[in-house]
């Protein structure tokens, strides 16, 4: 099987990146190797990018407000016009909404509060190239840690998000007042994902889960299918 090349994109303020980085490689066998924001260009044998959580530029403005503007962002657009796998986690998801590779806003959580604890998710759909490993409805658990995360979108797009099975994942106990419990939604191409919740710390039983070892095997699963 083919060992994917997994880029992880370096902001000033990530912190979730080296984390990342040994999910897919340690745990999971595959390559990986740090992207840095300044970069103008996806390596040519990068597979899949993602966009990991922190604080990217300390969160002024809004989260992922001032990081759209990195270059790399221009190469990630690229990159996924191109078919390329892109996931980004928590402040990953933030940026990929202010860059407009993906729907919708999220805000403040409901209760004002910042929210670190383990959350159980239902998978929405198993038709994406990040959760073929997974059964639809079933229920994987994922540690959160944010203050905005919160998903809102006019009713339109959640309509559209809806209609079109792009809802990949849902809180089972809303904790942050998501709009229709979204925890994570793909692009209308399906090669796109953005999630609040964070499957690279429940990759090892130390961690206390290892649910998301499955959406990483989805991604690599993707490849051996092209």
């Amino acid at each position: 099987m083919k060992i994917v090349k997994f880029g992880v994109v370096v902001f000033p303020g990530s912190n979730c990146d080296h984390d990342a980085q040994f999910s897919v490689s340690a745990n999971l066998g595959q390559s990986a190797e740090m992207l840095w924001h300044r970069d103008t260009k996806i390596p040519h044998n990068v597979d899949a990018v993602i966009l990991p959580g922190g604080f990217s530029y300390g969160d002024y403005l809004r989260c992922g407000a001032i990081a759209k503007f990195s270059p790399i962002i221009s190469a990630v657009k690229d990159f996924a016009a191109k078919g390329g796998l892109v996931i980004g986690i928590c402040n990953g998801f933030q940026i990929l909404t202010e860059s407009h590779l993906l729907p919708g806003a999220l805000v403040r959580n409901s209760g004002l509060k910042f929210i670190c604890k383990p959350v159980a998710l239902s998978v929405a759909t198993a038709n994406t190239p990040f959760t073929n490993a997974y059964e639809k409805g079933q229920i994987v658990t994922f540690p959160i840690a944010h203050g905005e995360g919160q998903y809102t979108a006019d009713q339109a797009t959640l309509d559209e998000l809806e209609r079109e099975d792009r809802i990949v994942f849902r809180y089972v106990d809303n904790p942050n007042g998501s709009m229709n419990s979204i925890a994570g939604i793909c692009n209308h191409e399906r090669n796109v994902l953005g999630m609040m919740p964070h499957p690279e710390r429940a990759t090892d039983p130390l961690m206390g889960s290892t649910d998301g070892l499955g959406l990483f095997r989805s991604m690599v699963a993707a490849f051996a299918l092209k």
